[in-house]
């Protein structure tokens, strides 16, 4: 069971269950450059031009998972890897994009974009209850998702993944 599927289960267990028929169709779809959520670890280090430094290892409590962060500030970009056993196998959990990045996401948004070219691209997957106005468009969910970040009324970060378990 992959990560969005376990906070789907969550959900539904504690009695709050998805308000559409499937809130992860998003996470599923998207992709940040050719990086993706679920891909295999030798994957996904294939497509990352820049030095990458690992952290250690830590199991997380939130979800009972391995994770360890993958940092390229060259290409701006950090990459959270998860995985079942502290060995592996490892694969992408999540991946933060910021400065000096030049990928976009799958619907061809990316750093410096404006709030209405996201909300022209993601407008209908908007969820407005965990968005903040001029701050944060989270399209599809916290639990799995995508989450724009804004300064001054244009894109500064772009999040895929998981922001809350």
């Amino acid at each position: 069971m992959n990560k969005a599927q376990r906070a789907a289960l969550l959900l539904v267990l504690a009695g709050s269950a998805p308000a559409a028929a499937d809130e992860f169709a998003l996470l599923r779809a998207e992709h940040i450059g050719p990086l993706r959520v679920d891909q295999p670890a030798a994957e996904a280090e294939q497509q990352i031009p820049c030095p990458v430094q690992r952290s250690s290892v830590e199991l997380w409590g939130a979800d009972g998972e391995y994770h360890q962060t993958w940092a390229a500030p060259a290409c701006g970009l950090t990459l959270d890897m998860s995985a079942a056993e502290s060995a592996g196998p490892w694969i992408l959990a999540a991946i933060t994009l910021t400065a000096p990045s030049i990928w976009s996401t799958g619907r061809g948004i990316s750093l410096g974009a404006t709030e209405q070219e996201v909300m022209t691209a993601y407008g209908q997957d908007r969820n407005a209850e965990e968005s903040q106005a001029e701050q944060t468009f989270v399209a599809g969910s916290i639990y799995g998702g995508l989450l724009f970040t804004f300064e001054a009324g244009r894109v500064t970060q772009i999040f895929l993944g998981a922001a809350a378990e």
